[in-house]
């Protein structure tokens, strides 16, 4: 069985430890994680691992990404099992620093702005969220200094915001998306799945069964595409509460026109009781 993963709450101690690892030859993969560990996150560490790297994996509740009202304090926190997985892929190390650790002042002055894209989709019903989100990664990448980092599909919004920054930025770093895992029945795997109650659980995968209709409609064109998804959330239980569904340019995250031919990304998020999940699927139109 692999060894535990080293276990690194300050800045200094990952930074040894990666520099350790630099000058035996290795390459660094950085998994940045919020904990509470599913199989989606366990994913990223084995893609990491078959490249050879030496694996970083961050633990950290950013609060700068919770709005108010938002669930920082009812986040799951299961650390020691998040450990336990790690060890078994093999990770390397872990950085789980305190807030205090990231952030001394109590928060940030200068932040990362996530521009006009941040605002829409998400950004609109988290204000400021994006913004929060893009200033810890940023952190992070320059704590860590990896050659690649992973990112989650699941999270499209994030993972385009993620490369753009990278690149409007010049840093120094490769980004690898991971696609989507889901349950057997096609649920997306997210930490705020284990909110659900099981009505609401059973009834969550009307999301991705819109997101394949759609894609299933997606040879006719936009308006055939969301007419598709729409009529299966039609017959979803009062429990879905939608927030929104809409098909972006895969380039430029911005809502398609009629005649698009092309990659898209099919975006949808809605509530169930209190949680709120988003999904997406990646298809071409016409």
């Amino acid at each position: 069985m692999p060894a535990a993963p080293e276990v690194h709450a300050t800045i200094d101690g990952i930074r040894g430890a990666v520099a350790a690892a630099r000058m035996r030859g290795a390459s660094i993969a950085f998994v940045p994680t919020m904990g509470a560990l599913h199989e989606g996150h366990l994913e990223h560490v084995r893609i990491a691992k078959a490249r050879g790297a030496y694996v970083v994996v961050s633990i950290f509740v950013n609060p700068l990404q919770f709005g108010r009202g938002e669930d920082l304090d009812r986040y799951p926190r299961t650390f020691e099992a998040d450990l336990a997985a790690l060890a078994s892929l093999g990770a390397d190390a872990v950085f789980a620093p305190t807030r205090g650790e990231m952030y001394p002042d109590g928060g940030v002055q200068v932040s990362v702005t996530a521009g006009p894209v941040g605002a829409m989709f998400e950004g609109a019903a988290r204000p400021g969220h994006f913004d929060g989100a893009l200033t810890v990664v940023a952190k992070l990448l320059a704590i860590v200094a990896p050659d690649f980092a992973t990112f989650g599909e699941k999270d499209a919004q994030q993972l385009w915001l993620v490369e753009r920054m990278v690149a409007d930025l010049s840093m120094p770093v490769e980004i690898v998306p991971v696609p989507i895992v889901r349950e057997a029945d096609g649920l997306a795997m997210s930490s705020r799945n284990r909110y659900l109650s099981p009505a609401e659980r059973e009834a969550a995968t009307v999301l991705s069964r819109a997101l394949a209709a759609a894609a299933a409609a997606a040879a006719v064109g936009r308006d055939a595409s969301l007419a598709a998804a729409r009529e299966v959330l039609a017959a979803a239980p009062p429990l879905v509460d939608l927030d929104y569904l809409e098909l972006v340019d895969a380039a430029s995250f911005s809502p398609v026109e009629p005649a698009h031919r092309g990659p898209v990304i099919a975006l949808i998020a809605a509530r169930l009781g209190a949680t709120r999940l988003i999904d997406n699927a990646r298809f071409a139109l016409g």
